[in-house]
């Protein structure tokens, strides 16, 4: 779904996947575009179903639609290390707070794009590596409440001993700066509140969950 795409009535009720247990009907009445531009904004009128049994009173809700987007932490097992970058966001500068935050590379997904083809190319763009194999980790949502958007979570394989210390596409204005550290020591970021970004705590914690199977399966691939 691109940014700038604006939900149809019959189109959002289709496509409402049932859940066992949980209500699964939303009646769609009305879609308004409230802005356009390189995101988008809809305010949709709807009703839905609710645990109690039957339908609510009609709400409306305003959905910010910026498509949807690959993350990926890339990973040397043979090294055991980590590759992160970090970069300004206007956002966390709006929010009041400190605005270069600790990342991993991660773009937006273009129509007829794969997402393991997003997280190889940002991978090659913001850190300057070719990535091996992909592991997915996670398919989520960013903000529910109020955004459309979905982030593809992957750890990556990288061969980490040449990375540049900038990276990131001059014509889009990335000024991106790369570093690597031990997997150990990558994980303690995970206590020490340094960590401001969603997506790169639920990575680091996966991957404090799996490195030890990760490194030694691909490692072993390498031996064959």
């Amino acid at each position: 779904m691109t940014a700038r795409h604006l939900k149809t009535i019959g189109s959002l009720n289709a496509s409402i996947p049932a859940r066992p247990g949980a209500p699964s009907r939303v009646d769609l009445k009305a879609s308004e575009p409230l802005y356009r531009g390189y995101f988008a904004a809809n305010r949709y009128t709807l009703s839905h179903e609710t645990f109690a049994g039957g339908m609510s009173p009609t709400i409306t809700r305003e959905v910010f639609e910026r498509g949807h987007a690959v993350a990926v932490l890339p990973y040397d097992p043979v090294r055991d290390r980590v590759v992160l970058i970090e970069q300004f966001r206007a956002g966390a500068m709006v929010a009041g707070w400190h605005p270069w935050l600790i990342e991993v590379p991660a773009g937006m997904i273009e129509p007829g794009e794969a997402p393991e083809d997003v997280a190889r190319r940002e991978t090659r763009e913001e850190v300057g590596l070719p990535l091996g194999r992909l592991e997915f980790i996670a398919h989520v949502l960013s903000t529910p409440g109020a955004s459309s958007e979905t982030l593809a979570l992957f750890c990556g394989e990288v061969l980490s001993a040449a990375v540049p210390e900038h990276g990131g596409v001059a014509a889009e204005a990335e000024d991106i700066r790369i570093f690597t550290l031990p997997a150990e020591a990558a994980l303690t970021l995970l206590d020490g509140g340094r960590l401001d970004n969603a997506s790169t705590l639920i990575m680091l914690q996966w991957f404090a969950l799996h490195r030890a199977r990760l490194r030694a399966a691909w490692l072993a691939d390498k031996e064959d």
